[in-house]
C-alpha cells in the first residue's frame, strides 16, 4: 500500500505541477478570485479559463489525500524501510507549507514572488515524493549516507536545476520571457540587461548555464563509474538537460508558443526529478564503482586459489 500510494502520489504531483504550469502559462491563475472556493461556488461554472484552474485545484485536493496516505503508510513501514523515516519528515513538513500558500497566492493576486514561493514548495513537495516513492520500490533495509564527490555534484545539480526552475517561473510571471530576443546575450550583447526584466532574463540563463555545465560533469563521472542505477538516471537527466537547453533556445527563437513554454516548465520537472532520483539511489546503494568490484575478485582468485592447494 506505501509502495502504490507513494509512486501515485509522485506522478499526480508532477502532472499538478504540469497543470499549474499550463494555468499560468493561459492567464487563468485569477480565474478563480477566491481560496478554497471558486467564485463562492464548490463547483463554478466551467466556462473557458475558469475549467483549467478549478480542475487544478481539484487535482491539488487529489494529490494532498494521496500525500497524506503515502505520509501514514510510510510512517507504518519505517521500521522496515532504511531512509524512509527522513523523507517522511521533510514531505510532510513541506506538504504543511503548501497549504498554507495556495490560499496566500490568491490572496496575493498571484504576484511573480508568490508564484515563485508556490512552484518552489511545489517543486520540494514533488522531490519528497518522489524520494518516497523510490524508498517505497527499492525498500532498502539500511541508508546511510556516504560522502562522495559524486554524491556532492548530484546533489549540487539538483540544486541547481531547482534554482533554474525558480528564476524561470520568475522570468514567466513577471512577462519578462521575451525581455531579450537574442541568444545567447542580451538585446545589444548585453550580459546584464538594461533594465530589471532583462536582468531577471540574463539572471535565469546564467543559472540555466551553471546548471547544465555541472550536468555535463555528472554525466561524465556517472558514465565511468558509480552504481548501475545511479549512473541510469544520471544519463537520464542529462539527456533532459540537454532537451531543456533545446527548448530554451527554440522558445525565444520562435517567440514563445504556448506549447514549448509549457513543454520547457514541464521538462524542467522531469530534469529536476531525475536528479533528485539520481541522489536517492547514491544515497542507497553508495557511488562505488561497480565495475571496480570484478577487478578486486579476479584479483583474489590466485591468492586464494594457491591457499586451497597448499
Amino acid at each position: 500500500m506505501f509502495r502504490a500510494l507513494s509512486l501515485t502520489a509522485a506522478v499526480s504531483a508532477f502532472l499538478l505541477a504540469v497543470l499549474g504550469s499550463w494555468v499560468r502559462i493561459n492567464g487563468a491563475g485569477m480565474t478563480c478570485p477566491d481560496w478554497p472556493l471558486c467564485r463562492h461556488a464548490l463547483v463554478p461554472a466551467l466556462d473557458g479559463a475558469v475549467a483549467l484552474e478549478w480542475s487544478h485545484r481539484l487535482l491539488a485536493v487529489i494529490v494532498g489525500v494521496l500525500a497524506l496516505g503515502a505520509l501514514w503508510t510510510g510512517w507504518q513501514a519505517r521500521r522496515r524501510i532504511g531512509g524512509v523515516t527522513l523523507a517522511l519528515a521533510f514531505t510532510a513538513a513541506v506538504y504543511t507549507v503548501q497549504v498554507a500558500l495556495g490560499g496566500l497566492t490568491v490572496a496575493l493576486s498571484n504576484t511573480p514572488w508568490s508564484v515563485v514561493v508556490h512552484w518552489g514548495t511545489a517543486m520540494m513537495l514533488l522531490a519528497g515524493l518522489t524520494a518516497l516513492a523510490l524508498l517505497a520500490i527499492v525498500a532498502p533495509h539500511r541508508v546511510i549516507v556516504r560522502h562522495s564527490v559524486m554524491g556532492a555534484v548530484l546533489a549540487a545539480c539538483a540544486g541547481l536545476a531547482f534554482l533554474t526552475m525558480l528564476a524561470g517561473s520568475y522570468v514567466s510571471s513577471s512577462g519578462a520571457g521575451l525581455a531579450c530576443s537574442t541568444l545567447p546575450a542580451c538585446d545589444g550583447g548585453s550580459w546584464t540587461g538594461s533594465d530589471a526584466a532583462q536582468l531577471a532574463q540574463m539572471v535565469h540563463r546564467w543559472i540555466a548555464a551553471g546548471f547544465f555545465g555541472l550536468a555535463t560533469v555528472a554525466a561524465y563521472m556517472a558514465a565511468f563509474g558509480t552504481t548501475a542505477r545511479v549512473r541510469v538516471a544520471t544519463l537520464f537527466a542529462y539527456a533532459l538537460v540537454v532537451l531543456q537547453v533545446m527548448l530554451g533556445f527554440a522558445n525565444v527563437a520562435w517567440q514563445l508558443p504556448t506549447l514549448l513554454r509549457e513543454a520547457h516548465a514541464a521538462n524542467a520537472c522531469a530534469a529536476f526529478v531525475a536528479f533528485v532520483a539520481a541522489l536517492v539511489f547514491a544515497a542507497v546503494d553508495g557511488t562505488v564503482a561497480v565495475a571496480a568490484a570484478p577487478r578486486r575478485a579476479s584479483a583474489l582468485q590466485p591468492e586464494s586459489a594457491e591457499r586451497s592447494r597448499g
